[in-house]
């Protein structure tokens, strides 16, 4: 007995060490390198290119500073493409992120982001350990567009002040009030300069998208914008001074009551992150055939790339699905290429921040604003609207919750609509229907009913199927068959008790056909079995329980 405790342990100790060792980095990881690499260099460049604008938008957006979303960009995007569970998947600061760090910076100001960085990368850190990658899976695709829709909408409004030129820092932290009251603060004429700039940054980009679609606009418009507003020594607000390299890994000032603080706002950014960057991996994978997803290890990986960028004094990173889009289709086929992108941009701070400082925030703001608007999709409503009035209904909830409230409890809410609406679905789907004795007619045969109960029997539909049953009048004797019952649960079961028990009382012999292996231990323990007037009532076939019936009505007689 002590040697086989010994094996199991050893055997217990084997296979966790087995599942760690598949959340690290292999060699196979680059085994497409080869061939591949002119590639993913290309598309490394090319994903650089896009993402340093947005990197520097989002940074400033959040309200940590341009710095702080290039490190993102650089450190996260680096450990994540290592350590994470694509290989095609870019990370770095996203709009989805900036969406709930906003109102973290207005509460608790700029520094606690480094903070929530941490404690968000260690818990998804644990959700890649403890294997709840697939959790992404079970968010309905409603639920999906609801929120990205959103995310739009915020990202939008949240560009409204420095669009408009206002600096004040004083506003809401929900995105549309701040909004309203930005707009009633504008100081007109002078608004029209940044407007100006936001415009033709659409403009310039619109036009790139239209006739060099291969072409990255956002940088593009923004250089252009950032050059004639130079010329024209336009007074613009601008970045501002930006490190020359990366700043020393340092732990951030924290203590207890800090950390209790923003324990509710860091697990948020855990839940989100785990979700942006799972749901990027899985649109990178219907892309194109770049290998497998690992998604725990992937969450493994991005929680690593959290923990890194906030020791640097960064955000949280996710996995961008932008970007990933753009890496796949600019070539790539190894996460070489995310690594090439993190480096591009280190090679930017290293020998071109005076350059990228000079670059004016209205600039910045156009780029995110189209990425905004392209993230509501109309089209995408319409599909959503037209697959049903539930779908129309969480799409529509998760919308109006995330721009209202919270982008988490949004999706909360959302999966809790869903889920609603298809356990009521479910249960329009269980019946319970009367149906003719098979074979001639015998003598008494009006007294017993034999009732096939289909689909499920859980607590959404168990009142009513049991109602359907027992409302019955004049039978005796009768036969429930549960061989097409496909779903029970404790309350079907416990339900299904009550019906047998109730129905003994009134006289009505209960006999039992076809109860299916998997779904006995549970009648056997919620007592549906033993609530039959005798054990021998419980049948596998037809025949012999409308036998017994039968014979059950001749002796009654």
């Amino acid at each position: 007995m002590g040697h086989y405790g010994e094996r199991r342990e050893r055997r217990h100790v084997s296979t966790i060490l087995a599942g760690l060792r598949s959340l690290l980095p292999v060699r196979d990881d680059y085994r497409g390198l080869r061939t591949g690499w002119r590639g993913d260099l290309v598309a490394g460049l090319t994903v650089g290119i896009v993402a340093l604008p947005l990197a520097l938008a989002f940074g400033v957006s959040s309200g940590v500073g341009a710095e702080a979303g290039l490190i993102t960009a650089i450190v996260a995007g680096l450990v994540a493409a290592i350590f994470g569970g694509s290989n095609v998947q870019v990370s770095g600061p996203t709009g989805a992120m900036v969406v709930v760090l906003a109102p973290i910076v207005v509460l608790h100001g700029a520094g606690a982001v480094a903070v929530v960085s941490l404690m968000a990368g260690i818990m998804v850190v644990l959700a890649g350990i403890f294997r709840l990658g697939r959790a992404v899976s079970y968010i309905p695709w409603p639920v999906i567009e609801g929120f990205t829709a959103g995310i739009g909408i915020i990202i939008f409004l949240q560009q409204v002040p420095a669009a408009l030129g206002v600096t004040n820092t004083g506003h809401s932290s929900n995105a549309v009030v701040a909004a309203w009251q930005t707009v009633t603060e504008a100081s007109w004429p002078g608004a029209l300069l940044p407007l100006g700039a936001v415009a033709a940054v659409a403009v310039i980009m619109l036009l790139l998208e239209r006739f060099a679609p291969g072409f990255p606009s956002s940088f593009a418009a923004i250089l252009i914008v950032s050059v004639a507003a130079a010329l024209a020594g336009s007074l613009l607000p601008t970045i501002g001074e930006l490190p020359s390299s990366l700043p020393a890994p340092t732990l951030p000032t924290f203590d207890a009551a800090m950390l209790a603080s923003l324990a509710g706002p860091a697990a948020a950014v855990a839940a989100l992150a785990a979700i942006e960057s799972l749901l990027s991996a899985r649109v990178a994978a219907s892309i194109a055939d770049t290998g497998p997803v690992n998604a725990d290890r992937e969450l493994f990986g991005q929680g690593l790339a959290s923990i890194a960028s906030g020791l640097f004094g960064g955000m949280p990173a996710t996995g961008a699905i932008a970007r990933t889009a753009v890496n796949v289709r600019s070539g790539a086929r190894t996460r070489m290429a995310a690594i090439v992108h993190a480096l591009a941009l280190l090679l930017v701070v290293l020998v071109a921040a005076p350059v990228v400082g000079a670059i004016p925030l209205a600039a910045l703001a156009g780029v995110l604003m189209m990425t905004a608007a392209r993230m509501v999709s109309l089209e995408t409503a319409k599909r959503v609207f037209r697959s049903g009035k539930s779908s129309a209904a969480t799409f529509a909830i998760t919308l109006l919750i995330t721009v209202s409230v919270d982008l988490v409890v949004a999706v909360g809410i959302g999966v809790a609509v869903a889920a609603f609406f298809a356990l009521r679905t479910l249960g329009n789907m269980s019946v319970a229907t009367r149906e003719p004795l098979p074979g001639e007619a015998h003598t008494g045969d009006e007294r017993i009913a034999l009732f096939r109960v289909e689909g499920s029997l859980f607590f959404g539909a168990a009142d009513r199927l049991v109602e359907a049953i027992s409302d019955e009048e004049g039978v005796e004797v009768a036969i429930l068959r549960l061989s097409d019952l496909q779903i029970i649960d404790a309350t079907g079961a416990n339900a299904l008790a009550g019906l047998v028990a109730s129905l003994e009382r009134r006289g009505v012999t209960v006999l039992i056909k076809g109860v299916q292996a998997h779904h006995r231990r549970l009648l056997d323990r919620l007592g549906v079995i033993s609530s039959l007037r005798d054990p021998h009532h419980l049948f596998d076939e037809l025949d012999p329980a409308l036998e017994h019936a039968r014979d059950h009505i001749r002796r009654a007689s």
